[in-house]
């Protein structure tokens, strides 16, 4: 189960930064009035299989923050796409994927986790 943390404000980038020194951190970019958005994120939660300890991760609401999420393509220097997701590790974005490309294999593979067999 994925322990969703709500992206909520413009200084949460900093955090965010700051965070992934110590824990990768992934955001999920998702728009809820988009039939993709929703079942890229319906994927990502039925495969999950990691814990807090190996990523947290922050969901963006796009129809209520789209602010934050012109900050993150600025400071970030990744394009905005809906569904989107970007990870985060050391301050910098290592990874970023959209649409029916945000899988948790492709994730793990970028976090460097052991595939299960």
């Amino acid at each position: 189960m994925i322990n969703w943390i709500p992206f909520n404000s413009v200084e949460q980038i900093h955090e965010i930064q700051e965070r992934s020194k110590e824990v990768p951190c992934l955001i999920f970019k998702h728009s809820t009035s988009c039939s993709i958005s929703a079942l890229a994120k319906h994927r990502l939660e039925n495969y999950w299989d990691l814990d807090d300890t190996q990523v947290e991760v922050y969901f963006l609401d796009l129809l209520r923050h789209r602010p934050i999420s012109n900050q993150i393509a600025e400071d970030y220097g990744v394009w905005h796409e809906s569904p989107q997701i970007l990870l985060i590790r050391d301050g910098k974005c290592v990874y970023h994927s959209s649409h029916l490309d945000i899988t948790v294999h492709n994730i793990k593979e970028h976090l460097e986790v052991p595939m299960d067999s």
